[in-house]
């Protein structure tokens, strides 16, 4: 970048490479505050849903209703290297693309990671459902330098929210999407005015938030209340936690809480191939009062 003062070189012109939906909520908040990315990168269409129809990644949704230019490249080969070069970005925003970034990407710009943990706390691909599962009373949002280990560059902003003991991922994950815009605005700022630092990562407390699989989903019933009560928190809405019955199908349970003697109550579950129904119904219609 120039070294002319940051009122002359106006706004900074960015490439976005993003794939969940939360990075296309993260997008959407840039464009609203009039610093939309001049390119778009996200991952190719997939097939989604029963009948496994392609479907594209929520952010190339959201670049496309905001009119910004996208490409879909199977993987940052030379070709998405160079077109990101011609555009001629001043910084490279990454959040949630679901791909490792590489040399040659990795040294030719400024790179600011939303990456929703208290860094180098859960590093990795779950951060939001391993702390809630994790029984955590806080999570945040770390702005970090890409380096070639998993997560684990300098932390450039951080800044924390509490996480209410029944707090769903329905109920954090948005308020980390809010945090995580307005830390990036900041961030960019910060970059048009030649002050962007950062902070190497301590070595201690370093965890890391593996991808959620099917046996996540599982609840013990022997095991504590409070740990059967932040698994589904954990995964709740958007995947669910399951409780297998005696036949060997699964009850999916949606919300529950711990009763005053400290057990946990079911409160909203979701018989096989049928919607989620309050616990009491459910009971009722097995003839159970």
């Amino acid at each position: 970048m120039s070294g002319a003062p940051a009122d002359e070189r106006g706004p900074v012109r960015t490439a976005f490479l993003g794939t969940s939906w939360f990075a296309a909520d993260v997008l959407r908040r840039l464009a609203a505050a009039d610093r939309a990315p001049v390119l778009v990168l996200t991952r190719p269409d997939r097939p989604a849903g029963r009948g496994r129809k392609l479907t594209p990644p929520p952010v190339a949704d959201a670049a496309r209703e905001l009119g910004i230019p996208l490409l879909q490249p199977e993987r940052l080969d030379d070709d998405a290297v160079a077109a990101i070069a011609a555009v001629s970005p001043d910084a490279l925003i990454v959040c949630a693309y679901g791909a490792i970034v590489r040399e040659p990407l990795l040294s030719a710009y400024p790179l600011l990671n939303v990456h929703p943990s208290l860094l180098p706390r859960w590093r990795g691909a779950a951060p939001v459902e391993r702390a809630i599962m994790a029984g955590d009373a806080e999570t945040g949002v770390s702005i970090m330098e890409l380096v070639e280990e998993l997560d684990a560059g300098p932390v450039q902003l951080q800044e924390s929210i509490a996480i209410g003991p029944d707090d769903t991922y329905g109920d954090v994950a948005p308020k980390l999407v809010d945090l995580g815009s307005d830390l990036l605005l900041r961030a960019l700022e910060h970059v048009a005015a030649g002050t962007l630092t950062a902070t190497p990562q301590p070595d201690e407390g370093v965890t890391y938030a593996e991808k959620i699989v099917a046996t996540d989903r599982d609840l013990d019933p022997d095991a504590p209340a409070r740990e059967q009560h932040d698994r589904v928190r954990a995964l709740a809405p958007h995947i669910g936690a399951r409780l297998k019955q005696e036949d060997g199908s699964y009850l999916g349970v949606r919300r529950t809480t711990i009763a005053d003697d400290g057990s946990l109550q079911l409160l909203e579950v979701q018989p096989p191939g049928k919607s989620s129904m309050p616990y009491a119904d459910y009971l009722r219609g097995r003839g159970v009062r």
